[in-house]
């Protein structure tokens, strides 16, 4: 994968041995840690000052909640893109993270090279997420969007069933040949479902038509109506 530039990241763990490790794993060409913190304090403060692209922020971190964390870091230091580096395989946190704010989920599993994978294509707009974890998460999400509000609703949107269908399988990761496949329909097809979906959410690109997705006010609460309190960037 070719890059323009470096990566600039911010680690978030409670733990100095876990930073070391993850630290370790990332010294490659590409990236950049700029900086280390162990509290939400220091993490805020370190995205405010240091300015990063990304900040791997572990489930863990003791006086805050991480989704309230999540919020905090994207409110005080806008255009940071965090990615929540978690142990737990559910998708429902991963659903949370994305509806606090986060821009990916990565689970502690990731091999180290999907790892630098994952936050150079986060640095270049990309969803750093499993395929896995991607297709359970934006199934999730379309089920919420189908009991939406008239307000997101595929329809006043102007998405039609299928189209609001391509969507989630773009956010998934899935590329228009495996759309097609899992459909049982032409690449021709879906390619035009694609330009009619990215017409009307008024984008420019599979990426952005995914932000577009998950900012939706329904993908925000879905996490509490069910009970709760973009390309795909790892290509596992």
């Amino acid at each position: 994968m070719t890059l323009s530039r470096t990566v600039r990241v911010l680690l978030v763990d409670r733990a100095d041995l876990w930073r070391s490790i993850v630290r370790k794993s990332l010294s490659v060409p590409g990236i950049d840690i700029v900086g280390e913190a162990a509290t939400p304090e220091a993490a805020v403060r370190g995205a405010i000052l240091l300015r990063p692209d990304v900040v791997l922020l572990d489930t863990y971190v003791a006086q805050m909640s991480t989704h309230d964390l999540i919020q905090e870091l994207t409110v005080r230091a806008p255009g940071v893109k965090v990615v929540l580096f978690s142990d737990r395989t559910d998708h429902l946190e991963a659903v949370r993270a994305l509806s606090s704010g986060a821009s990916g989920y990565l689970t502690k599993d990731v091999s180290k090279a999907a790892l630098c994978r994952a936050i150079q294509g986060c640095g270049s707009g990309d969803l750093p997420m499993s395929r896995r974890m991607a297709a359970m998460t934006m199934r999730h999400f379309v089920e919420a969007l189908t009991g939406a509000s008239p307000e997101t609703s595929p329809e006043r949107m102007d998405l039609t069933g299928r189209e609001a269908e391509i969507l989630s399988k773009m956010a998934a990761g899935m590329t228009d040949r495996e759309i097609a496949d899992d459909l049982n329909i032409s690449t021709r097809t879906v390619e035009s479902h694609v330009a009619n979906v990215l017409r009307k959410l008024g984008v420019r690109n599979r990426t952005a038509a995914t932000r577009r997705f998950l900012s939706l006010p329904t993908m925000r609460t879905a996490q509490t109506d069910r009970g709760g309190s973009q390309k795909v960037a790892t290509g596992s």
